[in-house]
């Protein structure tokens, strides 16, 4: 194992899976010869030429189309939105065309693309450029959605989306490109299923589910629990919104009784609902306590740097609220 950044994990699979298969190609605004506005495909035009790393117009409508009519001829488009805000300039694409194509023709065709961008608040964009679009997209029956936290999930996973004879959402964070982690060198091939959960941290009195960036906050605000107020918190990062593995968080549920779900899109009709809706259909029985969920607050994200901190439900929220659920 090596020390990565996340954004290296991602150009890795990428790198690698346009020399596996032929069929892959990128597509989308300033990812060729600028590398990306994260710099995730960074020397990829330079390796693979302009066939394979397509830069586009601002048209997002326009060449998401595109890469919905290559994969129904049997390519595999990997396609980058600058951020994932722009889904609803091409949602009729998406969620229209892309997220039912297969089901439609009966599994006749398929549509075997990836849709990748990064998401999320903290650094002071404002409302259009930091909003988190898990909850929209798992809402579509057709497309699967991913969100890992780390780089050595971010690349096992971007390699099985690549793969996934279906249409894949890749959720990316802002927050989590320069951050750093394990994963195996360049030359070892290893993939990282979609729609399996994993325990990141084991505890014993209360389950966090998340994902994304709040699995870092969620783990933070773990440690702290732990030492500042003796509550041992397990926290099981989700991975995949769609599917979801409530086998993992139920596994993790009968341990501790509790549970709270914690993401950075808004509560209301969201991932954590569906996870504690879940519970309470499914696995009741676990339950000592009233679960919980934890979400974004229902405003526009400010630009400003203090509201934006007060609205994202990060770590001072889920230690206040992971208290308030310790009491009953």
């Amino acid at each position: 194992m090596r020390r990565t950044t996340y954004i290296q994990a991602l150009n890795e699979a990428l790198r690698e899976e346009l020399q596996r298969d032929e069929d892959v190609f990128l597509i989308g605004e300033d990812i060729g010869h600028y590398g990306g506005l994260f710099r995730v495909t960074r020397n990829l035009l330079d390796e693979f030429g302009e066939k394979r790393v397509l830069d586009t117009p601002i048209s997002e409508q326009a060449f998401m189309g595109m890469a919905l009519g290559a994969a129904i001829v049997g390519m595999r488009p990997v396609v980058e939105l600058m951020y994932m805000d722009f889904t609803l300039v091409a949602a009729d694409q998406i969620f229209n065309q892309i997220a039912k194509y297969r089901y439609m023709t009966g599994g006749l065709l398929k549509a075997p693309l990836v849709i990748r961008g990064q998401q999320g608040g903290g650094k002071h964009y404002g409302s259009q450029h930091s909003q988190s679009v898990d909850s929209l997209y798992a809402h579509f029956p057709g497309i699967r959605v991913v969100a890992p936290a780390t780089p050595y999930d971010a690349k096992g996973l971007l390699k099985s989306a690549i793969r996934d004879d279906n249409p894949v959402a890749f959720l990316e964070h802002k927050m989590l490109y320069f951050t750093r982690g394990e994963a195996p060198p360049p030359e070892e091939e290893y993939l990282v299923p979609i729609g399996k959960a994993d325990v990141k941290r084991a505890g014993s009195d209360l389950t966090i589910a998340t994902f994304s960036y709040c699995l870092l906050q969620a783990l933070d605000a773990a440690e702290s629990l732990q030492q500042e107020h003796g509550i041992d918190c397990e926290v099981v990062d989700l991975r995949t919104v769609e599917p979801l593995d409530t086998e993992t968080v139920w596994e993790s549920l009968a341990k501790t009784g509790r549970l709270l779900a914690v993401h950075e899109s808004y509560a209301n009709c969201g991932v954590g609902a569906e996870l504690v809706a879940r519970a309470y259909e499914e696995a009741p029985h676990l339950l000592r306590a009233p679960a919980r969920r934890l979400g974004m607050a229902p405003v526009s994200i400010p630009v400003s740097r203090a509201l934006e901190e007060e609205a994202l439900p990060w770590k001072e929220e889920i230690m206040a609220t992971v208290l308030e659920m310790s009491r009953r």
